[in-house]
C-alpha cells in the first residue's frame, strides 16, 4: 500500500498568471493498493461527504469514472508504455473544491506520484512535474504541489515546462479567505480578454520578477508593488463580489500582499505580525456567512510513503 500527501496551492499571486505559486500545509491524502478492479473511495473532510466507487472532479458532481486522481495515475503508466494496473484509491480531501486552492492539481499530482512510486520511480519528481504540468496545460499549481515552497515555472522553446523553487521566508504569515461559493476555473478563464496592451504585459513581467526578488531577498516591502495585477484580477472581479474592495482594505490594514488565489474566489494575503489582526478582520467580512479563513504555513512538496 502506498500513501501520498500533496499540499494545497495558491497560484498567480497577483501578476504571476500561470507562472507563480506557493504550497500551503493543507494536505490531500490518497492511498493506493492493489485491487481486482478500479475502486475510488472519497472523503471530503471539508464538507463531510463520502462516496464509494465514485469519480471526483472538483466543481462537478462525482462521476462514475475519469476522476483526476485516476487520470494522473493512469497517465504515468501510459507515458511509460505499460498498462495501468487496477487500483483502489482512497482519498481524504480537506482542500475546498473550486475555490482557487489547487484541489484539481493536488488530485492530479497525487495520482501521478503514486503511480511513479508504484512503477519504481521511473519518472522521479521532475518527471512527475513535467507530466502533470503538461496534463494541466499550465504549471503554476502543479509546481508547488510537486516541489513545495514558492515556485516559478515557465515553458521552454519546445513548450516543455521547467520550474525553480525558493523557501518562503518564515516571518511571513499566510492567510486565505475562502468564500462559500465555488468558481470553476473554466468560468474564470472565460472572463479574460484574448489580447493585452504592451504596457500591461510589461507591467506584468516587471511585477512578477519583483515577486521573485522579494522572496529571494526576504524583502516584504517589495510585495506591495509585486502583487499588483492588471492581467486577470480586474476581469474576474465581477465573478467575486467585493474582491477589489477587500484587496484595497487588506492593503490599508497592513498586508504585504493581497491577491486573488488562483482563479478565485479565495483571496490570499501575506502579512507581518503588525498586520495580522486587521487582515483577519477584513477577510472575515469578505468571506461572509459560510466562508472560512485559513491561516496555514508554507509547505513542502508531495510525499509518498509505503505502508
Amino acid at each position: 500500500m502506498l500513501r501520498a500527501k500533496v499540499p494545497a496551492t495558491s497560484a498567480n499571486l497577483g501578476p504571476g498568471f500561470d507562472t507563480l505559486g506557493l504550497a500551503i500545509d493543507l494536505y490531500l491524502e490518497v492511498t493506493a493498493e492493489s485491487s481486482p478492479h478500479d475502486e475510488f473511495i472519497y472523503s471530503d473532510t471539508h464538507h463531510g461527504t463520502r462516496g464509494r466507487d465514485r469519480g471526483w472532479h472538483p466543481g462537478t458532481e462525482p462521476r462514475a469514472e475519469g476522476n483526476l486522481v485516476h487520470a494522473g495515475f493512469k497517465a504515468v503508466f501510459t507515458h511509460l508504455g505499460s498498462a495501468s494496473p487496477p487500483v483502489r484509491l482512497t482519498v481524504r480531501n480537506p482542500i475546498p473544491l473550486a475555490r482557487g486552492l489547487g484541489s484539481s492539481s493536488a488530485a492530479l499530482v497525487a495520482g501521478a506520484a503514486l503511480a511513479d512510486a508504484w512503477s519504481g520511480t521511473q519518472l522521479g519528481r521532475d518527471g512527475v512535474f513535467r507530466l502533470t504540468a503538461a496534463l494541466e496545460g499550465h504549471p503554476d499549481n502543479v509546481g508547488p504541489a510537486v516541489y513545495g515552497g514558492f515556485t516559478v515555472a515557465a515553458a521552454d522553446e519546445e513548450g516543455h515546462f521547467t520550474a525553480a523553487t525558493l523557501p518562503v521566508p518564515p516571518s511571513w504569515s499566510l492567510l486565505f479567505g475562502v468564500p462559500a461559493f465555488e468558481l470553476p476555473t473554466s468560468q474564470a478563464r472565460a472572463a479574460l480578454p484574448s489580447s493585452y496592451a504592451v504596457a500591461d504585459t510589461v507591467l506584468t513581467a516587471s511585477r512578477t520578477a519583483l515577486w521573485v526578488a522579494a522572496v529571494a531577498l526576504a524583502a516584504p516591502d517589495l510585495l506591495r508593488t509585486a502583487s499588483l495585477d492588471v492581467l486577470h484580477q480586474p476581469f474576474r472581479a465581477s465573478l467575486v463580489p467585493g474582491l477589489q474592495g477587500a484587496i484595497d482594505a487588506l492593503r490599508d490594514a497592513g498586508a504585504y500582499a493581497a491577491f486573488l488565489s488562483g482563479a478565485g474566489p479565495t483571496v490570499g494575503v501575506i502579512a507581518g505580525p503588525q498586520g495580522l489582526a486587521g487582515c483577519r478582520a477584513v477577510l472575515d467580512e469578505f468571506v461572509g456567512e459560510g466562508g472560512l479563513v485559513l491561516t496555514p504555513r508554507a509547505a513542502s512538496g508531495y510525499v509518498v510513503e509505503r505502508w
